[in-house]
């Protein structure tokens, strides 16, 4: 996340049957095809995501002990996520942006098939800061998209709609890659986003539930989630218009997401109700270098993961 500068409604398929009748016997039945049900998300492996924030965490130790923008590690970054979606079968292109005299990386993944006319978006900025090697803010939100975006492929997942996945660049510089992404859509190709999904620090060691309050339908999808698991949430508002869902929002794309707290400090009641230590930050490495993979809350980081995919394919269908 960059520096303040600033339940399942499924309905079945009505089945029409015409009986003929002649001479007291049945001479024929005609039975529409009953739609099919809604495929239920996957449980998403803390195990896999955690597998990715160890290769995150070795690529920011090779690389000065940073992933920042337009250094070495960030790039080495995105080739590992682009080189595991590409094996998957999904269509990437990386594109190219300038901030700060350094050239750098959107990551965008599309996932073959469905309405392109309707797509549901999840994305996460990759970049960490220079001080530290950014595992949680945001390799947790990196590496369960990821790990989402495999399970689509994984299942053969084909949704009703379009599913696009993206990792921007250089959000901890004033959100530059996702809003240099929404600025090259022309308005008609940013009405085909029916949701956009954003991921930014999710595994906060002293973790709060979060819940992004900008569009209703996605608000309701994730409280619906975190409701099964008999867990209380919040509305987000540390991190309001700080991280890449804004520029989206914006451009009157809808959007929501889930975040799990930065440098705020948890209350007495919040303490109560998800546990953790009162009075001390949610991340209390928060744009450090401790900021490592022991800086993961693995119940935080699971629930959260599981919840991406849920709405993934809630959204989707």
């Amino acid at each position: 996340m960059k520096l303040l500068l600033s339940g399942r409604a499924l309905t079945a398929a009505a089945v029409a049957v015409a009986t003929l009748v002649t001479g007291g016997s049945t001479a024929g039945a005609a039975t529409a095809p009953a739609r099919p049900a809604a495929a239920a998300a996957p449980d998403i492996s803390i195990t896999a995501v955690k597998a990715h924030l160890a290769r995150l965490q070795s690529i920011a130790t090779a690389n000065g002990g940073n992933r920042a923008h337009g250094r070495p590690g960030y790039r080495a970054s995105l080739d590992y996520v682009k080189a595991k979606l590409d094996a998957a079968g999904f269509t990437t292109r990386v594109q190219q942006f300038t901030a700060s005299g350094r050239t750098g990386y959107n990551l965008i993944a599309d996932w073959p098939g469905s309405d392109a006319n309707q797509v549901v978006m999840a994305g996460s900025h990759l970049d960490s800061v220079t001080s530290g090697p950014g595992i949680n803010d945001n390799g947790s939100g990196s590496s369960a998209v990821l790990e989402t975006a495999l399970a689509v492929a994984r299942s053969g997942y084909q949704p009703t709609k379009h599913l696009r996945f993206a990792w921007w660049g250089a959000e901890e510089l004033g959100l530059v890659g996702s809003r240099s992404y929404v600025n090259s859509l022309g308005s008609a190709e940013r009405a085909k986003i029916s949701g956009y999904l954003n991921f930014d620090m999710i595994g906060s060691p002293n973790p709060g539930y979060f819940v992004y309050d900008d569009d209703p339908t996605i608000e309701k999808t994730f409280k619906d989630y975190f409701t099964g698991l008999g867990i209380s949430t919040e509305i987000e508002t540390e991190g309001d218009g700080r991280s890449d869902h804004a520029p989206f929002k914006n451009a009157g794309v809808p959007v929501g997401g889930l975040f799990s707290g930065a440098d705020y400090r948890k209350t007495s009641a919040q303490a109560a109700e998800w546990g953790g230590t009162a009075g001390r930050p949610f991340d209390p490495c928060y744009h450090s270098s401790c900021d490592t993979t022991a800086n993961i809350d693995d119940t935080a980081l699971d629930r959260n993961s599981d919840a991406i995919a849920y709405a993934v394919w809630e959204l989707s269908q």
